[in-house]
């Protein structure tokens, strides 16, 4: 085979690759980027759609040794990280810019309390245990596929878990005395 038709074989597959990665996570990521956001949809889409460039750019370096998807949840969460230093710069010294703060996103209609209760409490879990949290519980990861998602060691993520488990308890205890009764 000459070295034009496999070049043209070898794009071929990481354009399928790529489609397949996209269609098959796109809605799940997503919801894995609200949830790390605090629940701001149009953001999360906005994130996501920037580690699928990310990872569209990166695939050429990817090695067989690990899941694309594995992969992939690691340049999101890395994007989700970046987006929010930046919207901390951008909320600290917006002023200087002469910009606008953001507009909070207001309840929809749709939102009950207990969706609510869920997301305050999950904003209040320091950014590791959200992380280790959402991947593990939301999201189905298994602790050795978030640890490499998170670049972390499995007994890290279990920790993070632990003290999560136990802020989330606390904090919805009420629920669970509700239920009871």
């Amino acid at each position: 085979m000459h070295a034009d038709a496999m070049s043209l074989e070898m794009a071929d597959t990481r354009e399928a690759r790529f489609r397949a990665l996209v269609a098959e996570n796109r809605e799940s990521a997503v919801g894995l980027a609200w949830r790390l956001l605090g629940g701001d949809r149009a953001t999360a889409e906005d994130v996501t759609q920037q580690a699928f460039l990310r990872a569209w750019r990166a695939l050429p370096g990817f090695r067989d040794d690990a899941r694309l998807s594995t992969w992939f949840h690691r340049i999101l969460i890395r994007q989700v990280r970046s987006h929010q230093r930046w919207a901390g710069v951008r909320r600290r010294f917006g002023g200087l810019w002469g910009e606008t703060p953001e507009v909070p996103v207001l309840p929809t209609p749709q939102d009950d309390g207990l969706r609510r209760r869920i997301g305050a409490a999950l904003e209040r879990l320091s950014p590791g245990q959200r992380e280790a949290f959402v991947l593990v519980h939301l999201q189905g990861l298994t602790i050795e596929e978030a640890a490499a998602a998170l670049d972390r060691a499995p007994g890290t993520i279990k920790s993070h878990l632990h003290r999560a488990l136990g802020a989330m308890r606390a904090d919805l205890a009420d629920l669970r005395r509700e239920e009871a009764a």
